[in-house]
């Protein structure tokens, strides 16, 4: 764990807790300009316990995330096309030595699970496998067919993979099928509590290869990085400062962090306890907390949020500095297709329910722009370029003109008569707001999608 200095983060927490409601006040003034936190001054807002800070802390995290992104909420699903693993995770229902019905998809299965996604309005996947023998010819092979599968006039456009550390030539080879983004957890970057979740595997069991997996990834050329924790396995403040300090490796090694990152809370897994016996649950409030200090530290991040939290949840923090979202999420390979799926487990209890129909329902009721987008991944907005536009919240007006333009799209193609009709009210009063150049070049999108083409972007 050579990036992560742990008694550098107690002595962080510990002044921190000495910090004075001013000191906060002072935190939350600089952030409103965009700019980076230090580590000291994120240890501050995590450790604040003045209620009215505590709002203050939410109402920027608000103000910047629409600095940065606007009101934009980019959708997607995960697939999980195996739940074999063989790896010994003690919180996870696809641990190897869990008695529990598991299934590896072929890839005609993968096809399939990809017609229902296409057919329910995902545009984005998240491909999801465990840790098996089978390794990175199953992951190219997937995405492959994923980017080969065609709907009527709808295709994936953006497939990321949250999957095993490899070499770097495995790596390269993701690279030339085409991922987005790479996604790796540290689960926990308390070592000692680390070795203890993860006490036996193919290659989870060591901590350092989780962490160097990011360089090689880098070493690859795959510039879009997504890193996490996994709230509950131990202190949330501790993880939250140790993952900052990976970005701050991250960025003086490679000149960019990560792209994206994500905010699992430890829920229940079939044939698991360990949830029950944690001591570190970590609360509504400190969850809350935990988006909002996140957006603040690193402003120009995006923030990952899936359907493990309750639906009232969700939409609390989607205005706290969320930016990406799973909907009708399924956690089981195979499960958006086959009617037996019930007999095999998911990795893990989701809370979240709501059809995308619905999902996309409730951003519109909040103001927000449902996105289907990956203009940037076409683009090559990448890595470093993504940062130098997304840093100064340049990026804002390309978001919003393209979620408009993918929010059509779905309005078109999937959405009931209510979502449809409050859909065109929203899409007019943003249409309304932008820039004339802006507002021609939409028009001349619409025009062209309601002549039957589909995945434009600016």
């Amino acid at each position: 764990m050579h990036y992560i200095d742990e008694q550098k983060i107690h002595e962080l927490l510990t002044a921190a807790a000495a910090s004075s409601v001013e000191d906060a006040g002072r935190i939350l003034a600089k952030a409103r300009t965009l700019t980076r936190l230090t580590l000291a001054e994120t240890a501050t807002l995590l450790s604040v316990r003045n209620p009215q800070t505590i709002n203050d802390i939410y109402q920027t995290a608000s103000f910047v995330k629409d600095a940065i992104y606007g009101r934009r909420v980019v959708m997607f699903a995960p697939m999980y096309i195996t739940s074999f693993c063989s790896n010994r995770c003690v919180y996870c229902a696809f641990t190897a030595d869990n008695n529990i019905t598991r299934r590896h998809l072929s890839i005609d299965d993968i096809r399939r699970e990809t017609v229902g996604l296409l057919n329910s309005g995902h545009k984005r996947i998240l491909v999801v496998a465990g840790e098996e023998p089978s390794g990175v010819d199953f992951y190219i092979e997937a995405i492959k067919a994923i980017y080969g599968v065609r709907a009527g006039n709808n295709a994936v456009k953006r497939i990321n993979i949250n999957c095993a550390p490899v070499a770097v030539d495995d790596f390269l080879k993701l690279k030339a099928a085409g991922i987005g983004t790479f996604q790796i957890f540290q689960e926990t970057y308390h070592e000692q509590t680390y070795r203890q979740v993860h006490p036996a595997g193919t290659s989870k069991h060591d901590p350092d290869n989780r962490l160097d997996a990011v360089d090689r990834a880098f070493a690859a050329g795959i510039d879009d990085i997504g890193v996490g924790v996994l709230y509950g396995l131990y202190d949330w403040r501790f993880d939250t400062l140790a993952m900052l300090m990976h970005v701050e490796a991250m960025e003086q090694r490679h000149g960019v962090g990560p792209h994206t990152i994500s905010v699992p809370r430890l829920e229940p897994a079939a044939g698991i306890d360990f949830f029950e016996k944690t001591p570190y649950k970590v609360s509504d409030e400190d969850f809350k907390r935990i988006v909002a200090v996140l957006r603040l530290s690193v402003p120009y991040t995006g923030i990952i949020l899936s359907t493990r939290e309750e639906p009232a949840m969700r939409d609390a923090v989607i205005n706290l500095g969320v930016s990406q979202i799973s909907a009708a999420s399924c956690t089981t390979p195979g499960g958006y297709t086959d009617a037996d799926g019930d007999a095999v487990a998911g990795q893990f209890k989701t809370s979240d329910h709501r059809s995308l129909n619905e999902m996309v329902s409730v951003l519109i009721g909040h103001n927000n722009i449902p996105s289907f987008c990956a203009a940037c991944y076409r683009k090559e907005r990448t890595g470093a370029a993504f940062m130098a536009l997304a840093k100064p919240g340049a990026i804002k007006t390309m978001c919003n003109v393209n979620a408009l333009i993918t929010l059509k799209e779905y309005l078109e193609d999937f959405a009931s008569p209510e979502v449809r009709r409050t859909g065109y009210e929203l899409i007019r009063r943003y249409q309304n707001d932008l820039p004339p150049e802006e507002q021609r070049i939409l028009e001349k999108m619409f025009t062209a999608i309601d002549a039957g083409a589909r995945d434009q972007y600016v």
